[in-house]
């Protein structure tokens, strides 16, 4: 797997509908495939949350961005929990159902909304690492998403002007730029491998990775936060 060092500026409105087809493409059959009991288990990611939890988040909100379905406090941790209770009386397949639906259907809208949204198709794929953490399975933060989820990464972290920062990651053959380009900041370096990167950008531990991080501190690299 390889990405180039120099990160178009020009943004690809498709990318996040691929990151969001690619997840599906591989969490869906995971989550189908669980027990109920797998989706009460905490979610150590989402303080306060279960799988299911974090389910029923993902799914409404791609929902509320394929329906346009958006209040004064959308996306709120107020919001967030609303959306989950409206969900309690489900069963667990049927989130999972509605998950499905979102990540085929908001590409289209994500795509024509000139970049507003595309922080929500990486938020889901983070969040489908956080599942998988609490599940027990490989690849969180990981697999064969990463790529797509490491170029729209990028291009977030520029368009939202974060500190500058050099990745030479153990992944890729070529070190991936992320974060402002303007020169006013040395960039900072991160050695180690990707999905420690997307642990450190999406405000999730990492603990016990090995990793080096100089010239930034890991609380200025949250996108989440």
């Amino acid at each position: 797997m390889t990405t180039p060092a120099d990160v178009s500026d020009v943004r690809d409105p498709e990318l996040p509908g691929r990151l969001l087809a690619a997840e599906r493409d591989a969490l869906i059959p995971l989550l189908r495939a669980r027990p109920d009991a797998d989706f009460t288990r905490p979610a150590v990611a989402c303080p306060g949350w279960s799988v299911r939890d974090v389910l029923a988040h993902c799914s409404s909100a791609l929902m509320r961005v394929v329906e346009s379905r958006y209040e004064k406090d959308v996306f709120s941790p107020a919001a967030n929990d609303r959306d989950i209770a409206e969900r309690a009386g489900w069963t667990h397949q049927q989130v999972v159902d509605e998950l499905e639906r979102g990540m085929t259907e908001a590409g289209p809208v994500i795509a024509a909304s000139g970049g507003l949204l595309d922080k929500i198709a990486l938020g889901e794929w983070v969040h489908g690492g956080d599942v998988r953490e609490a599940l027990g399975e490989p690849g969180a933060y990981g697999g064969r998403p990463l790529p797509a989820a490491l170029a729209l990464l990028a291009y977030v972290t520029r368009k939202e002007g974060r500190p500058p920062l050099h990745a030479d990651l153990d992944d890729l053959d070529e070190p991936l730029r992320l974060g402002d380009v303007s020169g006013e900041r040395p960039p900072a370096r991160f050695i180690g491998d990707a999905p420690t990167l997307v642990r450190l950008y999406a405000g999730r531990s990492a603990a016990g990775a090995s990793y080096e991080l100089a010239g930034a501190g890991e609380g200025e690299l949250n996108i989440f936060g």
